[in-house]
Formats: structure tokens, C-alpha cells, sequence
């Protein structure tokens, strides 16, 4: 008799709305899908992969006790911090996220509101609609200098893409490097306050964990150029908001491009909605036209991985809550 195939658990999908591509894995594996806790519990049941094709923590958590036997999750997000709980993080399971995925996405959207700053864009659109012809010089961007704050996948590929554009770049991580291949130069975390100063653009890649919660907050903003941008593709939590509303208000930097936030939607009463310095994009840096076909593509990949005994790729350190660099 031969073993019965593997059960995998789609999370946050249903049979009649499946994740595209996701069905070449149906001859090899049990697969099963789960919209809601109820049905994911079941589904849970005698599994060992579960795919979080839309990570929610909190769902899987009321359906923790039922997976006993799970060994794996794969998410569909290079971010992770929605789908840790602690009884996660405590487990044996491993967890494995979308990193690679999202990488030049969110370097180009950085390169554009670099740009869209720069070149004064928002003006220019503004003018057009009033129908108003009024000429003015605007930047450049090489030789202007940009420190990113992350320096995983997503901060090399902002880095890179950067440098391209003739940018000065820097990084920022847990422990400081002389030297670096695509920064240069890395600043340790404790040294933010310091980084900042030197920058004509702060770029936020940060991920979302206990060390880096509110870790851009008053101090950081007044350490800023008066002049500097601060674009925030990492997560809203690094951000207090508060503060950078006040910066912004009393003019102690000069404008932010935010994809993330404290509270998503963001709400509407926000004053951030309508600073003329500030523009406000709903979480949609890295979703490409075919971003969920490249993650279920490397979704099915680590599962051949995962069935033939080979070492996954993008293991999380869940206590840290991102994959080591």
C-alpha cells in the first residue's frame, strides 16, 4: 500500500477562488482550502503544510489546536509579523516566507517617488489641472545621498537601483559594516539618529519586530535634514506617526512617500491625506501585475523541496521575525 500524499492547506482561499498556478501541485499532494476558522481547522486535521495565501494570525491561531501536525508554512508575504503568534513562534514549525518576490517592485516604486519628488511632479499635475503654465527648475538626484534603513533583499535591490540613478548610498542594519558591496558603508541600528543626518533621502525597509517598533520617532525626525524625504516601504509599525505628522507640520523635513502605516486602511480624518509634501499610497509598493503567480511559483518550488527531503528556502527566524541575512 503505498503512503498516503502529503496534505497541504491553503489558507485564506476557497475551491472556487484558488490561488492562480496553485492547482500543479493537485496530482502530487492532498490539497485542501480554508476561508474561514471552522474550515480551517478541519483542514488542519492530520496536515503537515499549510500555505498562507493570505497570512492571518489570528485565524490560524483559533485554529491552533487542531494542527498538531503541522511541519510547515509557507507565507505568501515577504512580511510575516500578521501571521506570528506566540504559540507559532514557540512550535516546531517552520515558517517560510515570499522574499525575492517583491524585491525590484518596491525598488522601482522608491526610484519613482525619488523622482516624482525631485522633478516636482505633484506641481507639475497640479499646474495641468488649473491650467496654469508656470516654469521652474527642479533637482537632480545624482550625487544625492540615501540611506536605507533594512538591508535585506528589498534594501540591496533599493540600493542597487539607487546607485544606478548615480545616488550615494548607505545602509542600515543590526551591526555596522565599513564595507559593503551595494551600501558602502552600514550603520548599526543604535546609530540611526546619526545615519539620518547624513541623507538627502531616508528610505524605511524596515520589517516589523519588538526592536524596530517606533524606532523612526521624534528624535530620528529631528536629526533629519531640513530639506530630507522620508519614504517608509517597510512596516507602519517602525513609523510613530505622530511624530512624522509633526515633522512634517513644522517643516523639519522636507516631504514623505508612504506605502505602509500604524492603521491600514489608513483612516480618513489622518492629516496625512491632505499634506501637500506627503504622498500617501494603500499598501501596494511590491504588488506587481503577477505578483501572486511568483508567489505560488515559489511556494510549489519549496514544496518540491519539502517533498524530497531538500532544506527550504526562506526559513524565518520567528523570534526575530525575518529571514537572516
Amino acid at each position: 500500500m503505498s503512503p498516503a500524499p502529503t496534505r497541504v492547506v491553503v489558507m485564506g482561499a476557497s475551491l472556487e477562488d484558488p490561488p492562480p498556478g496553485i492547482g500543479v501541485i493537485a496530482d502530487a499532494v492532498d490539497l485542501a482550502f480554508a476561508d474561514e476558522v471552522a474550515s480551517l481547522a478541519a483542514a488542519l486535521r492530520g496536515s503537515d503544510v499549510l500555505f498562507a495565501w493570505r497570512p492571518r494570525g489570528s485565524m490560524l491561531s483559533e485554529a491552533w489546536e487542531d494542527a498538531g501536525d503541522l511541519r510547515w508554512i509557507q507565507s505568501a508575504s515577504a512580511g510575516v509579523d500578521t501571521l506570528l503568534f506566540p504559540e507559532l513562534v514557540q512550535s516546531h514549525v517552520v515558517v517560510t516566507n515570499a522574499r525575492g518576490v517583491f524585491d525590484d517592485a518596491i525598488a522601482e516604486f522608491v526610484v519613482g517617488v525619488i523622482l516624482l519628488f525631485s522633478k516636482g511632479l505633484t506641481g507639475v499635475l497640479e499646474a495641468q489641472r488649473r491650467g496654469e503654465w508656470r516654469h521652474r527648475e527642479t533637482e537632480r538626484v545624482e550625487h544625492k545621498r540615501v540611506l536605507v534603513a533594512g538591508t535585506g533583499p528589498i534594501g540591496r535591490a533599493i540600493a542597487r537601483s539607487c546607485a544606478a540613478l548615480g545616488m550615494q548610498v548607505r545602509g542600515l542594519a543590526r551591526t555596522a559594516r565599513p564595507r559593503d558591496d551595494e551600501f558602502g558603508r552600514v550603520f548599526a541600528a543604535e546609530d540611526l539618529a546619526e545615519a539620518v543626518g547624513w541623507a538627502d533621502y531616508v528610505v524605511n525597509a524596515l520589517p516589523a519586530t519588538a526592536d524596530t517598533r517606533h524606532v523612526f520617532d521624534a528624535a530620528v525626525f529631528a536629526a533629519m535634514s531640513p530639506g530630507a524625504r522620508f519614504i517608509n516601504v517597510g512596516r507602519g509599525s517602525t513609523v510613530d506617526e505622530g511624530a512624522l505628522v509633526g515633522a512634517l507640520e513644522q517643516g523639519r523635513i522636507g516631504g514623505a512617500a508612504l506605502d505602509v502605516f500604524e492603521e491600514e486602511p489608513l483612516p480618513t480624518d489622518s492629516p496625512l491625506w491632505s499634506m501637500p509634501n506627503v504622498v500617501v499610497s494603500p499598501h501596494m509598493a511590491g504588488d506587481f501585475a503577477g505578483w501572486r503567480e511568483s508567489a505560488v511559483e515559489l511556494f510549489v518550488a519549496n514544496l518540491e523541496r519539502y517533498l524530497t527531503g531538500k532544506p527550504l528556502r526562506n526559513v524565518v527566524d520567528k523570534e526575530r521575525g525575518y529571514v537572516p541575512s
